[in-house]
């Protein structure tokens, strides 16, 4: 499989053509010549994430439940926008381009699975950071998961070495409600899950993972941890109420074009409208991924140049796990929607 090598310009100028992308002056040479170096360095952290995924599937085996493994490169407009909303960032040291995911049953098994790299002292790579969103949710939204960052080192192939690779762990339940805030703020025009957007579907989500909290015994949403189990689900039917939460998550569907989904692909690119509530999914095997990412930078530049389209490259094995994995991506939040509705009701 031939993977996309690491760009020989220096990062000074890969960290150049991230500030020249925010301009947003899709036309000029600078921004094209600047787009298609960003591609190139996103594309390159293929090799390095595929690594990891093969060592996290090792360190999920075993464990109880169905474990789902997944990995993807970040979105184009993903990472302009978070570079335009941190002046100080660089293209060079933004640590999630490359993204691995592991969905759990239970928050024992997430630890477990953490505990495994943090205390593993011959693995090769560096770890650069460790965030413990479980432990201390984030207060502003409620997201719940734990964040572990490394840099590649590999002595047969140095090429990659420095690369980021971001890993997330969660439990079921707190992927269900990660993707029904990416999904809601999708279907709202809101950038939810970068903790943007109307204040009180922020409120109502970060209320929600509070909730979800007592489900799983984990410390509670900062600052609604006053608050005791039966106060705070009644502030989440009230919020749901005043919302229509539940009623505008069951108005949204979607319709699957799935082409070549018989088969197992390593690929996945998913081409979402968002305005007709469509996908699209086209599928690569392993010697393809020089098609699969020429076909996803060009549905970003139809993107950026006005198009409903957004379009994410990401793997997972089989559809069914695909599904599973990235549910926000076919518009699915009937899950997230059972379990409040539960909730609610009990």
């Amino acid at each position: 499989m031939a993977f996309t090598k690491v760009p020989t310009e220096s990062k000074t100028k890969i960290n150049k053509a991230g500030k020249i992308l925010i301009k947003d002056d899709f036309f000029s040479h600078e921004y094209q010549y600047s787009i298609e170096l960003a591609n190139r360095w996103r594309a390159c952290h293929a090799y390095p994430i595929n690594t990891f995924q093969a060592t996290l599937r090792k360190k999920v085996k075993g464990l109880s439940g169905e474990p789902i493994v997944a990995q993807r490169l970040k979105r184009m407009p993903t990472i302009i926008d978070k570079l335009s909303r941190f002046p100080n960032m660089q293209l060079t040291t933004m640590q999630d381009i490359a993204g691995l995911r592991a969905i759990l049953e239970n928050v024992n098994d997430a630890k477990i699975v953490a505990d495994k790299y943090l205390t593993n002292k011959g693995f090769p790579h560096e770890l650069i950071g460790i965030d413990n969103y479980i432990d201390s949710p984030r207060d502003i939204d409620g997201y719940r998961s734990i964040h572990l960052t490394y840099k590649y080192r590999n002595k047969v192939n140095p090429e990659y070495d420095g690369l980021r690779v971001e890993i997330q762990i969660r439990t079921k339940l707190q992927h269900i409600w990660a993707t029904a805030v990416e999904t809601m703020g999708t279907f709202l025009g809101q950038a939810l899950k970068s903790k943007q957007g109307d204040q009180d579907w922020l409120d109502f989500f970060a209320l929600v993972s509070s909730a979800f909290s007592f489900l799983e015994g984990t410390p509670q949403v900062p600052r609604y941890s006053h608050l005791t189990k039966s106060e705070t689900i009644s502030e989440v039917t009230k919020m749901e109420k005043a919302l229509g939460a539940i009623e505008k998550m069951k108005n949204f569907s979607t319709v699957i074009d799935s082409i070549g989904s018989r088969k197992s692909y390593t690929y996945h690119l998913l081409v979402l409208n968002s305005m007709e509530h469509s996908i699209r999914v086209y599928t690569y095997d392993r010697e393809n991924f020089e098609k699969a990412m020429e076909d996803y930078t060009r549905f970003e530049s139809e993107a950026a140049q006005g198009s409903k389209l957004e379009p994410v490259l990401v793997s997972a094995g089989p559809m069914e796990n695909l599904r599973k994995a990235y549910p926000n991506l076919f518009l699915d939040i009937s899950e997230f929607e059972r379990t409040l509705l539960t909730m609610i009701n009990q």
